[in-house]
């Protein structure tokens, strides 16, 4: 079923015309990559294969995937692409597959809530063993660029009257604390591709990764955005389960891809980079804005009770260093990312 990719032409001309003159560094390479079948990996293997065909880069991807026949139910059009093969295993433990490669993309991280919360050690040992063998994979085959797509989590508790949060900032998760395996796990990752860096001399490219909104955003986990689309589609209302203080905001995913490319190819080596959007917004505020896409316009239930003593909890970064390093900024404004993202979401289920 084509018609997925045909749904996002718009998107991936737009990562396509922002990125043109980087995918000369893939021009006949060969690219490993590992959690090419969740959101960030689906939206990295769509704008590869567009950018393959478009510009004739006689490029191919491997991808490694735990579950290849739930990912060919999810998008066909990707497993039939024959720039794209797929190599079963899981991350802490794959074969390692034959030949070499020019470039490594680890984007696979267990990042469900209910994981850090019920198995957290598991949650920790998947990102650290995955990264350590990923990496160890990547002097193997050869690789010179690896990416790594860590999280604006290895900052910790942002401080409620730090706005933005920069790269720069110094502070870490509570290691005392379960719910920390999954911050710590990306620190230590982090940690471990500098050494590897250091030791190997491979360019390391390090982003950290905020919150995002777009097409093959899971609905019904722990993503708050991702929750009040779905109750928009499902006709309302539109819940918000805290009290809708905590302050967010949201990159679109085609942008995103635009910004894991050009970190990629031209991010500084063990140089960190935050990637989302400046856009700060409180959980109801956003709730608001998913439920205005709608006509007519949702309710919002907010169930929670503001506590007005209680410091405002923040997730935002300070985007500063990618904007005037690599020239990256947010281009889709909400509105459109969210309309984009229900747009899909109809016709997926209509499809």
């Amino acid at each position: 079923m084509n018609m997925t990719g045909n749904r996002l032409a718009a998107d991936l001309d737009h990562i396509l015309e922002h990125t043109r003159d980087l995918w000369e560094d893939l021009r006949g390479g060969r690219i490993f990559i590992t959690g090419g079948t969740g959101f960030f990996g689906c939206w990295l293997l769509e704008s590869f294969a567009w950018a393959n065909d478009q510009l004739r880069l006689n490029a191919s991807a491997l991808v490694l995937t735990r579950n290849l026949k739930a990912f060919r139910r999810k998008v066909p059009h990707l497993t039939e692409n024959p720039a794209i093969k797929f190599h079963t295993g899981d991350v802490r433990s794959f074969d390692f597959p034959a030949g070499s490669f020019t470039h490594v993309i680890h984007a696979a991280t267990e990042s469900s809530e209910k994981l850090n919360t019920e198995e957290p050690l598991t949650m920790f040992d998947t990102i650290v063993e995955g990264t350590h063998r990923t990496l160890d994979f990547t002097l193997q085959s050869g690789a010179q660029k690896f990416l790594i797509t860590s999280s604006g989590a290895v900052y910790g508790r942002q401080p409620p009257d730090l706005t933005h949060i920069p790269e720069e900032y110094t502070g870490a998760p509570d290691p005392t604390d379960p719910h920390s395996a999954y911050g710590e796990g990306k620190r230590a990752a982090e940690t471990l591709c500098t050494l590897y860096a250091k030791h190997n001399g491979i360019e390391m490219k390090i982003a950290r990764c905020f919150a995002f909104v777009g097409p093959y955003l899971p609905l019904d986990i722990h993503f708050a955005i991702g929750n009040f689309i779905r109750d928009g589609l499902n006709g309302g209302p539109i819940v918000v389960s805290g009290d809708g203080t905590p302050q967010r905001s949201y990159l679109y995913a085609a942008d995103l891809a635009i910004w894991l490319w050009t970190i990629l190819f031209k991010g500084q080596s063990c140089r960190a980079y935050n990637v989302g959007s400046e856009e700060s917004l409180s959980i109801t505020e956003v709730a608001c804005r998913v439920a205005q896409q709608f006509r007519p316009d949702m309710q919002v239930k907010i169930l929670g009770i503001p506590d007005p003593s209680k410091p405002i909890e923040r997730y935002v970064p300070l985007i500063a260093r990618a904007q005037d390093e690599l020239g990256l900024h947010q281009i889709r404004e909400l509105q459109d990312s969210i309309r984009r993202t229900i747009e899909f979401n109809r016709g997926w289920k209509n499809g």
